[in-house]
């Protein structure tokens, strides 16, 4: 009689535009196994659901087709429109705030400073003509900011519109019944029974991280998977606005828990395996050569970051046991991390979520290998956690590819 196979859970965290990397590495490792379990944040949350409620034998076509065609903006396009299909301003919210900041008679108190300030504006200046062969570029510019722009009251009342006036988000990606949300069909993952996943995201009513499951968890109050949730758990603040759900507000869960590793053992204990596609990684933040670089650093680097601290954090608790239910508990099983080539880049273009998915797929083809060769696809038994690692090949393909 054939072996059972091992119990297995896929971790996807976060990335954005490095959507690609995921589905890749779901396309390799779908042709050798199953997973039980899906453990997603951000991006990967979008991944992860969308391969779930695919039809049966379809999902890699299916889901590579919502991001082509839904999200990621056609390459002409992109070249001078670098933001995807789904970030829209939020236009009502935004006339809203701004009929609210100009209604507001708070608005206006200060924008004229006090004639002390204007004094000392005016004498900093003068002292600052006297020597003009002592400026330099950062004097000038102090200047201008400190005694030109922050001085000027049209200059104030703008900067504080921009900055201290409703907005939430420089777009909005939850509108109900939208063409786009309506592609996503929520209910089909109720029907998977055998299949358990996963989302988080921050609520910042309750200052605390929730889940949001496709079924229910004996003994937990869990929300349900919805496309408010999984708009929420992207939600990086200044990038997209807040989503409300009941009387809470969500933001992205991914900054604070990149791939869910604490509920994931406490609510699957019974797991043999555990493949962690984490996607973005230090290495692939490059110095910026633009605004749109600059704010994809801004959010990857983070990402990135916290991701590998949450990742060594999980090896270290892993090893000495975790709590579960209150009762102190030895997990004995094997967890492999699919590392991607640093060579990665942040754009919201088809180009680029096809280059991602080979990548992907060559990344956890290696992955693959590897773990077969150490484990020949059987369960651990040595009582002790396997961890199955490329960082080191890793790190020499990125001195080779970088001399």
């Amino acid at each position: 009689m054939a072996a059972k196979a091992p119990k297995r859970a896929i971790a996807l965290g976060g990335g954005g535009p490095a959507a690609g990397l995921h589905l890749g590495v779901l396309r390799r490792l779908t042709e050798k196994m199953h997973f039980d379990v899906w453990a997603l944040s951000c991006i990967g949350a979008w991944v992860g659901i969308v391969y779930n409620q695919c039809d049966d034998g379809k999902e890699i076509v299916q889901t590579r087709e919502f991001f082509h065609d839904h999200v990621f903006r056609d390459d002409v396009s992109y070249e001078r429109f670098p933001i995807n299909n789904v970030f829209a301003p939020d236009w009502s919210a935004n006339v809203s705030a701004l009929t609210a900041f100009l209604g507001n008679p708070a608005t206006y108190r200060d924008l004229f400073l006090p004639p002390r300030n204007i004094a000392e504006s005016f004498q900093q200046t003068l002292s600052f003509m006297t020597n003009p062969r002592d400026w330099t570029e950062g004097d000038f510019n102090q200047w201008t900011l400190n005694n030109v722009m922050a001085v000027n009251p049209l200059t104030r009342f703008l900067t504080s519109m921009m900055y201290l006036s409703n907005v939430t988000g420089l777009s909005r990606i939850y509108y109900p019944g939208s063409n786009f949300l309506d592609a996503i069909n929520f209910d089909k993952l109720k029907t998977k029974r055998d299949t358990s996943i996963f989302h988080n995201a921050w609520n910042l009513t309750k200052q605390k991280l929730e889940l949001f499951y496709n079924r229910p968890v004996k003994g937990r109050h869990y929300g349900e998977i919805s496309a408010a949730s999984l708009c929420a758990c992207s939600a990086l603040p200044f990038i997209e606005e807040p989503v409300t759900i009941g009387k809470d507000i969500y933001c992205e869960g991914a900054l604070v828990d990149t791939v869910n590793f604490k509920n994931l053992l406490e609510d699957h204990f019974d797991l043999d395996e555990i493949w962690i596609s984490r996607i973005v990684d230090a290495t692939q933040i490059h110095a910026p050569q633009n605004l749109d670089n600059a704010l994809s650093n801004l959010c990857q680097l983070f990402a990135a970051t916290v991701g590998e601290d949450d990742i060594k954090l999980f090896y270290y608790h892993v090893k000495d046991g975790i709590s579960v239910n209150g009762e102190h508990k030895k997990w004995a099983g094997t967890i492999v991390e699919v590392h991607v080539d640093p060579y990665v880049n942040f754009e919201w273009s088809q180009r680029n979520l096809k280059q991602g998915e080979e990548r992907g797929y060559l990344a956890a083809d290696r992955a693959y290998k590897k773990y077969e060769k150490e484990t020949g696809g059987e369960k651990n038994t040595t009582g002790h956690v396997r961890i199955i690692n490329q960082r080191e090949k890793t790190q020499a393909n990125e001195r080779r590819m970088r001399q």
